[in-house]
């Protein structure tokens, strides 16, 4: 018996059914039954990592501790588990062939003609039993990006099928992620987009273990055995995944389907031990019962594809529930706020955050919404650009230093109050040359964030910019008010600023978001929502006054 098992998460008939979801969901019941788990997810697409694709593209590129530049799903991970994922995580056949390239290269293989089987998969199969050989888990989830059947997957599907072989009997399994799709002219679920999905997924050497039916309707006990018999797995591995309200949801709903109990014993593990959700159905409890709700206004300019700001959507999630409100969350294009219209764009909202993003586009108006905030004393968090473009706003609007920007945006400004470090100023290559993951940071005691971080002067937040703010406008920005509260000891960069002056004024160039999970809500959120709260308090009563 191997001392780490493995499950794989597959999935067929169409994408964005939720196999991330589903992974991190049974991840985190295995975890509660006491079992050290962690996830890694197998990406398809030939870039060596998600660092350089377009939000639009992909949705948020999460970051680790260790600098990875990863899938989004790898966020999901992290808050579901409360446990840190690494580079090897996330795997791309873009790294999978440069690293065989590489070794060709060197002449590793000895003259021979390097194919895809066996050197691909070779390196597919060293890839998944990474983390499972280096003897910290009892299991390792690994979920299958695409769906079966498309030409990118099959080298990892092919890999899968010969890691079974190898590991033998009870030692890996595959959870199989299919649709049942409802007709509504006919008036019935139907099973067949499953039971293809399994025949292509058999045609390639691959039986599943357990199938989850993606559904809107509840699947009846009549066509879950259908769906056993022409699939070919055990009724009580037939797992319904019926749409949830929340995907905090999803680990409680696949408890109740067994689906947990089901892989533990096909597995040959136990599942006596009852699993210990008691933080997570109290989360999910303030989170579904607020005693309030507040309105924040997201400024951004990847807007149109939400999943371009998930960690920080998931992050209002947890700090919301920790202080027991609802946060509406209102996204605001950055490119539809000026100087004009900002009145009417922003007012009503609680509270402003003004996102991450890269280049010039919708920069102004991003300016634009910190000044409204400043000036009208409401509760602000800017995040990495954001907190960039906060810098800008008070150069320009408080020491009077006209057309002070960002050499990001504009190489000739006669202010470049931000600009890009020295070291980076003749890298060509944009692929992972940034300042990527965990920097510590040391923060000045008696300030707004000493208080939000629970009095604590060291701390450590993952980093993925090039642009910094530049030191020879430290002294002057201070001295008119902006206090530089958080600089990294290594660097001697700035990494957090405040206003004294204002209620709740913070800017970091770090993304807290990637860090807070159910178990650990993030300190700058829950203290911002905090503000936002008694901001609302504060406006509720004047009003009523």
């Amino acid at each position: 018996m191997a001392d780490t098992k493995y499950v794989f998460v597959t999935g067929g008939v169409t994408s964005s059914l939720g196999k991330g979801i589903i992974a991190a969901s049974l991840a985190k019941l295995l975890q509660a039954r006491g079992y050290k788990t962690t996830i890694q997810k197998l990406d398809p697409y030939i870039n060596v990592d998600p660092g350089t694709l377009n939000p639009y593209e992909h949705g948020e590129c999460y970051v680790t501790d260790d600098g990875a530049e990863t899938d989004l799903d790898l966020g999901h991970y992290e808050r579901f588990l409360n446990v840190r994922t690494s580079q090897a995580n996330n795997v791309t056949t873009g790294r999978i062939y440069q690293s065989v390239i590489e070794k060709e290269r060197r002449g590793e293989f000895l003259g021979k003609t390097v194919q895809v089987v066996p050197h691909i998969t070779n390196e597919i199969k060293e890839r998944i039993q990474l983390l499972g050989k280096s003897g910290e888990y009892d299991i390792v989830i690994t979920e299958i990006g695409g769906t079966v059947g498309d030409i990118e997957s099959l080298p990892y599907i092919e890999s899968v099928r010969q890691l079974l072989w190898e590991l033998g009997e009870q030692n890996g399994i595959v959870v199989h992620l299919t649709l049942v799709p409802y007709l509504a002219a006919a008036g019935e679920l139907k099973t067949k987009p499953s039971q293809h999905s399994v025949k292509t997924l058999m045609e390639s050497g691959i039986k599943a273990d357990i199938l989850v039916c993606r559904t809107e309707h509840q699947i009846s006990e009549e066509k879950k055995q259908k769906l056993a018999l022409f699939c070919n797995v055990k009724k009580e591995a037939v797992i319904q995944s019926i749409d949830a309200s929340t995907i905090y949801d999803v680990p409680i709903m696949m408890l109740n389907e067994g689906l947990d109990r089901v892989a533990l014993q096909k597995l040959g593990l136990s599942a006596e031990k009852d699993p210990d959700l008691e933080q997570w159905q109290a989360f999910l409890e303030r989170h579904k019962n607020p005693k309030g709700e507040v309105t924040v206004g997201l400024i951004g300019k990847y807007i149109e594809l939400l999943d371009s700001y998930k960690s920080i959507l998931e992050s209002f999630i947890h700090a919301g529930a920790e202080n027991e409100v609802r946060v509406n969350v209102v996204t605001v294009h950055s490119e539809h706020i000026n100087h004009d219209n900002v009145q009417s764009k922003l007012q009503g909202l609680d509270g402003i955050l003004v996102a991450p993003g890269f280049g010039e586009r919708g920069i102004e108006g991003k300016i634009a919404a910190v000044q409204f905030a400043r000036v009208k004393k409401i509760p602000f968090l800017g995040i990495c650009l954001g907190m960039q473009m906060a810098v800008i706003e008070y150069a320009r609007n408080v020491l009077g230093m006209e057309g002070a920007n960002s050499t990001e945006m504009d190489e000739h400004t006669p202010h470049p109050v931000i600009s890009l470090m020295e070291e980076q100023k003749h890298i060509t290559n944009k692929g992972g040359t940034m300042r990527l993951g965990a920097w510590d940071c040391e923060i000045e005691a008696g300030t707004l964030v000493h208080e939000v971080y629970g009095g604590k002067t060291e701390i450590s937040e993952r980093h993925r910019h090039r642009y910094e703010l530049n030191n020879q406008y430290k002294e002057q920005l201070e001295a008119a008010g902006l206090r530089a509260s958080g600089i990294n000891r290594q660097t001697g960069l700035v990494e957090i600023v405040e206003l004294p002056s204002h209620p709740w004024f913070i800017g970091v160039q770090y993304h807290p978001e990637y860090k807070s999970t159910v178990a650990s809500p993030h300190p700058l959120f829950v203290g911002f929502v905090k503000a936002v709260l008694q901001h609302k308090r504060e406006q509720t009563n004047a009003s009523i006054a």
